[in-house]
């Protein structure tokens, strides 16, 4: 049974595409994993980063991502083939990594988000807004170890239709005011919902991003975030590994440069081996 972890923040920006990208990359890669990416934020960054924006241009018109599965669902229809969505083998390195999949996202589950609340007053529908994923994903769960989900920025449905597949989320962050600001709004709202829904979903921690260590600002909200992970349960524990700002964490999320290996993909200043540390850290906790 696949392990299903969201990564959620309120604030765009914030490295969740690429700390997404490196986990499904080093998962599948290097530890041989089958793994899933769904991609439910409409800004498609992770999609465009695993497959080429002409195929997933062409998959949009083809009904073949998230967006016509919400589609069905507003407008009772069934054009969304799951096992025709999912794409084999995806990555820029080295032409593909076998075992890496993806749910491609779309444009279109912007305005589609907007009208969710029609989901509900459809009265031929009977599936929950929020599990509309789940009904979905259901057949294919089993085909995997690990399943990541790459969410809006935000906690409306789009988002909780992750929330409900999942057994765990991460926040990965910027430390910084702005950025950290959500973390309980994100804790709070999930906790509520899992104790509503009786779902099994838990804080998986917080994942330090984009960190500078020259800067003060960094290291006095770090300060704050370990305080507050001890003494405040809005706050969840935090992962010993930092992401650093680096130019290369952007430039690996371009499929279009074509790398041989993970080395090459994010070995500039051992951002590679970051990563490593990262998912080792990870893969204890679950």
């Amino acid at each position: 049974m696949a392990t299903v972890i969201s990564l959620i923040n309120l604030k765009g920006g914030v490295g969740k595409t690429t700390t997404t990208l490196a986990l499904a990359d080093i998962l599948a890669y290097e530890y041989k994993y089958k793994v899933l990416v769904i991609d439910l934020d409409p800004q498609t960054n992770v999609t465009v980063a695993l497959i080429h924006q002409d195929d997933w241009e062409k998959r949009d018109k083809e009904g073949l991502t998230l967006k016509q599965l919400f589609l069905d669902a507003q407008f009772d229809t069934n054009k969304f083939d799951i096992h025709k969505a999912v794409v084999k083998n995806v990555s820029n390195v080295s032409g593909g990594i076998k075992g890496l999949d993806l749910l491609p996202s779309s444009l279109g589950l912007i305005e589609i988000q907007d009208r969710m609340s029609l989901v509900a007053a459809t009265s031929n529908y009977t599936i929950k807004p929020t599990e509309i994923l789940k009904k979905a994903v259901e057949p294919i769960l089993n085909n995997y170890d690990f399943v990541l989900v790459d969410c809006p920025p935000n906690l409306g449905t789009i988002t909780l239709n992750g929330i409900f597949i999942s057994d765990y989320y991460l926040i990965p962050t910027i430390p910084d005011i702005l950025s950290t600001y959500g973390i309980p709004q994100i804790t709070n709202k999930v906790s509520q919902i899992a104790e509503k829904e009786k779902l099994k979903i838990k804080p998986l921690g917080i994942v330090l991003t984009k960190y500078r260590s020259n800067l003060t600002l960094h290291n006095t909200t770090i300060q704050m975030l370990e305080h507050k992970s001890k003494t405040d349960p809005s706050y969840p524990k935090i992962f010993k590994t930092k992401i650093p700002f680096t130019v290369r964490a952007e430039e690996a999320a371009d499929y279009n440069v074509t790398p041989n290996t993970l080395k090459q993909k994010y070995g500039y200043q051992g951002l590679d081996a970051v990563f490593m540390k990262l998912v080792e850290e990870i893969h204890d906790n679950v």
